[in-house]
C-alpha cells in the first residue's frame, strides 16, 4: 500500500487548500508535487538559456537537462531516445502524425480505422486529413459494458486499412482496450499503428517495442508533468521518412534562400525554440513515479476503483457507464435527475472536484444518450475516505434535490 499521506506532503497544493479538499479529476490533469515544481522553477531560476545552441555554460546546462528529460522519457517508454519527440501534449502529437505521416501516406479509398470511444484528439485530426486526401473513416463500435466490438475483426482490418489509431484506456469507460491484439492486427493487413496513451501511460507500465506500436502519444500534465508538454514516440524507420511538422529554426540542417535541409529525427520535428521547462519538468515528473513505481500506483488505483465502484454502486439514484473487467480508475456516472453540472457545482460546495461535461468524447454521450457524464479519476494521492466523502455528498445532493422537487 502507498503512504499516501506522506505522498500528500509532497504536494503544496494539499496544504494551500482546505482540509476538505478532495481532488477526483485526474484524467483532465494531475496535481503537481514539489519536485516537479521546482523543476521548472530550477531551469528559469538557475539556468535559463536557450537550448542546442549556446555555448557558453548555462546554455550547456539546459541542452544537458533538456536531453535528459528525453533519454528519461526513452527509458520509461524501453525505447531510444532518437524515437521520442517533444510536443505540446497528445493533440499536437497526433496531429503531426495525421499531417506529417497522413498526408503523405494517405490516399483516396485507403481507410483510417478508429473506434467509436475516441477522444476527439484522436477523432479531429483524422476527420480533416481524409477530407484532403480522399481517405475514408471507420469506426469500432462499443458494446453496452464499454467494450470494443471486436467479434468480427476481419470486418474492420482489411487491405484497404492503412492506419489504425487507438486510445489505449477510455477517459470516460476507463476500458483498457486490448491494445497489443490490435496493433498485431493492424500490421497483419500493412497497416500503420498509433496509440493514444494519455490515459495510460501514467497508471500503467507501457513498453513499445513490446507492443511493437509504430506511434504512441501522451501528454505530461496527465502525469504530474507541467502542461505545455507531451510526447510522440515513432518507430526510427517511419520518422526518417516523415517530412517535418513546422518549418524555422532547429528543425534545419542547411537554409539557402530557396532549399533547406533537414536536422536529424527526432529534431527535425521540433522547430523553434522549444519547450524546455516543461519538458525539464517532465523528466522529474517521470523520476517521481519511478520513486514510487508504476506497479504500486497501479495497484492502489486498482483497488480504489474496486472500492469506489462498489460504493457508488450501492447508491439507487445513481448509474455507472461500463463495466469493462479491465478498466483503470476512471468511473462516469450520472444521478436520476439531476444534471451532472449541478451535481458537479455541488460537490464543490463541499471541497469535492469531479468533472461534468462530455469528456470530449460526444460520439460516445450520443452513444449512451446522455448530453453529458459526472466522472471520478484516481490516482496515487487519492484514498477510500476521498470515496467515502464524494459518496456521502451525492447522496446528501440527491436528498437535498429531491425535497426542492
Amino acid at each position: 500500500m502507498l503512504d499516501v499521506k506522506k505522498i500528500r506532503e509532497g504536494f503544496p497544493i494539499f496544504t494551500e487548500q482546505a482540509d476538505n479538499f478532495v481532488y477526483l479529476d485526474s484524467s483532465a490533469t494531475t496535481l503537481k508535487p514539489q519536485t516537479v515544481i521546482d523543476a521548472v522553477d530550477g531551469y528559469y531560476t538557475k539556468y535559463s538559456a536557450n537550448v542546442h545552441r549556446s555555448i557558453y555554460s548555462i546554455g550547456e546546462q539546459a541542452t544537458i537537462k533538456y536531453e535528459s528529460a528525453r533519454k528519461k522519457t526513452a527509458d520509461f517508454l524501453n525505447t531510444d531516445s532518437n524515437s521520442i519527440i517533444f510536443t505540446r501534449g497528445t493533440t499536437e502529437a497526433i496531429n503531426l502524425v495525421a499531417y506529417a505521416w497522413g498526408r503523405k501516406n494517405l490516399k483516396a479509398g485507403d481507410e483510417i480505422l478508429l473506434t467509436a470511444m475516441e477522444h476527439h484528439s484522436n477523432l479531429v485530426p483524422w476527420q480533416l486529413c481524409a477530407k484532403e486526401t480522399g481517405a475514408v473513416l471507420k469506426h469500432i463500435p462499443f458494446n453496452e459494458d464499454g467494450t470494443l466490438n471486436l467479434s468480427n475483426p476481419d470486418k474492420w482490418f482489411t487491405r484497404k486499412t492503412k492506419l489504425v489509431a487507438v486510445i489505449q484506456q477510455s477517459n470516460v469507460f476507463g476500458t483498457v482496450n486490448p491494445i497489443k491484439d490490435m496493433i498485431k492486427m493492424a500490421h497483419n493487413v500493412g497497416a500503420v499503428a498509433l496509440v493514444d496513451a494519455a490515459q495510460s501511460v501514467p497508471h500503467q507500465t507501457v513498453d513499445v517495442k513490446g507492443l511493437d506500436c509504430d506511434f504512441l502519444a501522451f501528454s505530461g500534465h496527465k502525469m504530474l508533468g507541467p502542461t505545455g508538454v507531451g510526447v510522440l514516440y515513432g518507430k526510427q524507420e517511419i520518422l526518417e521518412e516523415m517530412s517535418p511538422f513546422m518549418g524555422g529554426g532547429e528543425m534545419i540542417r542547411t537554409v539557402s534562400l530557396n532549399n533547406s535541409t533537414w536536422n536529424d529525427v527526432p529534431w527535425k520535428f521540433e522547430a523553434g525554440t522549444p519547450n524546455i521547462a516543461q519538458a525539464i519538468g517532465l523528466g522529474a515528473a517521470i523520476d517521481y513515479i519511478n520513486s514510487i513505481g508504476m506497479d504500486q500506483i497501479h495497484n492502489h488505483e486498482q483497488e480504489l476503483k474496486n472500492y469506489a465502484l462498489e460504493k457508488i454502486g450501492a447508491i439507487s439514484e445513481v448509474k455507472v457507464y461500463g463495466s469493462a473487467p479491465d478498466r483503470g480508475a476512471v468511473i462516469s456516472f450520472n444521478v436520476e435527475n439531476i444534471h451532472p453540472h449541478d451535481l458537479a457545482q455541488f460537490l464543490d460546495n463541499d471541497g469535492i472536484a469531479i468533472r461534468a461535461g462530455h469528456h470530449c468524447a460526444q460520439p460516445i454521450m450520443k452513444e449512451l444518450g446522455v448530453a453529458a457524464t459526472g466522472r471520478a479519476s484516481l490516482y496515487l494521492y487519492n484514498t477510500k475516505a476521498d470515496l467515502d466523502r464524494l459518496c456521502e455528498s451525492i447522496v446528501k445532493t440527491v436528498k437535498f434535490m429531491s425535497v426542492r422537487a
